[in-house]
């Protein structure tokens, strides 16, 4: 039995699958824009449902194990060859998989990953103690500010299920050892062993983790190109989500064609 589980529509061409891989404390949700725009251009595409911080800790705990959870999706699901779509902590697991798996994975589109600056500030460093709890105007407050440029891109409903998640020990418990995996991960090193076309699509105003730390080290890769998105933060596929989905787009046309 796999980990996560998934949604996918498989009856797209001979190209790749795109793969949109879980991020943190977020659902699959999160790639309703993308999700739907590859789909209805032809591609086949998957995504999982469960964030990370909703899995076993001992895997959210580590990048390889969670990017191994992904393929036995993928495998579940019947899908070869992939395009990784990652966001957050998913980015490092798409970096990872690239590195691990260069005949299965055919590119990587990776935003907001964690790594090379200090922990993200995920806007929950709430004093428990006072009982103050990830519900109500104030985590709302924090979360928004942490996650986006400017606006409200979470649904009442997707507000309401990261708050209930995070209320969860054993949610928090995965989301302290994710945190601690991207400390120790060596993304530098990997990045050097990535051969496949890789785009990174990053919020220019991202605040969790911010883009300069990336730029340097993305464009001394050949296979790779930093693509910014103005007036955006941390979850590019909600705030911008017909600019992200565009780019997108233009980078599978590389690859091989979708039924006309």
């Amino acid at each position: 039995m796999t980990l996560f589980t998934a949604e996918h529509r498989l009856d797209g061409g001979t190209g790749p699958a795109a793969v949109f891989v879980s991020a943190l404390f977020a659902g699959g949700w999160i790639w309703d824009h993308p999700y739907r725009t590859l789909s209805d251009a032809g591609w086949s595409v998957l995504r999982t449902r469960q964030p990370v911080c909703a899995v076993d800790s001992r895997v959210a705990g580590s990048i390889e194990a969670l990017g191994d959870a992904m393929l036995a999706v993928c495998d579940e699901a019947g899908v070869g060859e992939l395009v990784v779509c990652a966001n957050s902590l998913g980015g490092l697991v798409a970096i990872d998989l690239a590195r691990r798996f260069p005949d299965r994975v055919r590119g990587i589109v990776v935003s907001g990953a964690p790594g090379l600056t200090a922990d993200p500030d995920v806007g929950l460093s709430m004093d428990r103690r006072a009982g103050v709890k990830p519900s109500g105007p104030e985590f709302e407050a924090r979360m928004m500010a942490a996650l986006f440029h400017s606006g409200r891109h979470f649904s009442d409903e997707q507000l309401a299920e990261t708050g209930t998640l995070l209320e969860q020990p054993t949610s928090m418990l995965s989301m302290a050892r994710s945190l601690r995996a991207t400390r120790s991960y060596p993304v530098r090193a990997t990045l050097d062993e990535v051969r496949c076309p890789s785009m990174y699509l990053w919020g220019r105003h991202d605040r969790m983790t911010p883009v300069d730390a990336w730029v340097d080290v993305v464009e001394a890769h050949p296979t790779s190109e930093m693509v910014l998105i103005e007036d955006c933060g941390h979850i590019p596929m909600l705030e911008r989500g017909d600019e992200y989905s565009s780019h997108l787009a233009r980078f599978m046309t590389q690859f091989a064609s979708v039924p006309a």
